[in-house]
């Protein structure tokens, strides 16, 4: 009888291995006829080089890069490229202060006043504090002005200084690498009225917490609260809390974090590219990562959505991804689809259908991470080639069309019992 039950066992070990073995080789087919399709779309493509990602609520689905990331020298660019992701890097924000509350540090409606050490007040409501919730969702008050647009991009190194600081990256511009300095340093420069670039349109007429109004500073300046909160900087506190444990091993947010020799220039055009730059504001906009890590990422933020993360407790995930305005504080709301601010979560953006996500945007680049809950998918798309308006448009709804056609077939697959 023992003979017997062995048997039966191996029968159906080699039955259960033959039809992953199977699955696995009918997903590796479908992830080829894609990788073929989309390196077809990248010989005519209107920007050099680009990263995608596919994960459902379960597995990263898909992964790769393609196209050019150097020039002179010729790089490619696949999966293990890295890239600035500008804006998009703001989801991190979020997710690093909810960690934070969850360690004790911190609670998303004190008043940043509590842990900063010079005072941030809007002066024509001098009496309203500002909370660490309204940072994370864009209703501070604060606002992005000239000093800080025309200040907060720093270029790599001297190489052809001159020239480089002439090139026109309107609204904002290039700075040489000895303006770099400390987010506390800037922000205190900015914000404060004895601050060297104070000005007073660094604040809206509105008061804080009353009206949505997209705010890269307020952003760092969130990232500087966690900072004094917790006595950690945000580059270590985000790459103990959130690339370690998600195995993000190619992230980080300077050039010394990174391998430098993967990382992918950025262009004006397919012919020129950009010098090499960074952020003195760097949590609004400045992390550095692969397609490869992103898909990390994004499935980490799937499996939060769906109460199943591994960075954040279930009830810091649902605040997270809980819209948390209303009607009467937006001025001109986008209703757009894929628009990022119809509403917003703790730094998660939400479009008019309930899907959310974030895009971001600098010179030389454009990315965007959307996620679509019904169908349990997200996508990641990231270019190094500023954005051409006859073109790029065409180039991305290609791309967009077939991920959304290939999701459907490697989420089937995916999900097949074995």
């Amino acid at each position: 009888m023992k003979n017997l039950y062995g048997l039966l066992l191996c029968i159906l070990m080699l039955n259960l291995f033959t039809a992953q073995k199977k699955q696995s080789q009918e997903l590796e087919k479908t992830q080829k006829e894609l990788t073929d399709k989309l390196t077809k779309i990248s010989k005519t493509a209107s920007f050099n080089g680009f990263g995608v990602a596919l994960v459902n609520d379960r597995e990263v689905l898909y992964q790769n890069g393609f196209g050019t990331a150097g020039i002179k020298p010729f790089k490619k660019y696949d999966e293990h490229t890295v890239q600035n992701i500008a804006s998009v890097s703001k989801t991190l924000i979020g997710i690093a202060i909810l960690k934070a509350q969850e360690l004790g540090k911190l609670k998303l409606d004190d008043p940043i006043s509590r842990y900063l050490p010079f005072k941030v007040i809007n002066p024509q409501h001098p009496d309203i504090p500002i909370t660490i919730r309204q940072l994370t969702t864009h209703t501070s008050s604060i606002n992005d002005n000239n000093e800080y647009l025309t200040r907060t991009i720093i270029l790599k190194d001297t190489t052809n200084l001159a020239d480089h600081l002439k090139i026109d990256i309107s609204p904002t511009k290039f700075n040489p690498p000895s303006s770099r300095i400390s987010i506390e340093e800037f922000l205190n420069n900015v914000l404060t009225e004895k601050g060297k670039w104070y000005s007073k349109d660094i604040f809206t007429d509105k008061k804080p917490g009353e009206l949505f109004n997209y705010s890269n500073i307020g952003t760092t300046l969130a990232a500087l609260v966690l900072e004094k909160a917790t006595g950690m900087s945000y580059d270590a506190f985000t790459v103990q809390y959130i690339f370690e444990p998600l195995q993000m091993t190619h992230s980080g947010w300077n050039f010394n974090a990174i391998n430098f020799s993967k990382y992918s220039r950025t262009f004006i055009n397919k012919q020129t590219p950009y010098p090499y730059y960074s952020l003195n504001t760097y949590p609004d906009g400045g992390m550095l990562t692969t397609s490869e890590n992103m898909s990390k990422y994004l499935l980490e933020l799937m499996k939060g959505y769906y109460g199943n993360g591994k960075i954040l407790s279930k009830e810091s995930y649902k605040e997270y991804f809980t819209p948390q305005l209303k009607a009467e504080n937006f001025e001109d709301r986008s209703t757009s689809e894929y628009s990022d601010e119809y509403n917003i979560g703790i730094s998660m953006g939400f479009g008019s259908t309930e899907n959310f996500g974030h895009t971001g945007g600098d010179p030389g680049m454009n990315s965007v991470i959307w996620f679509f809950k019904d169908k349990k998918m997200g996508r990641y798309l990231i270019v190094n080639t500023d954005w051409d308006k006859k073109a790029t448009g065409k180039d991305q709804k290609a791309i967009y069309d077939l991920l959304d056609e290939y999701f459907i077939k490697l989420d089937i697959i995916s999900r097949a019992e074995n």
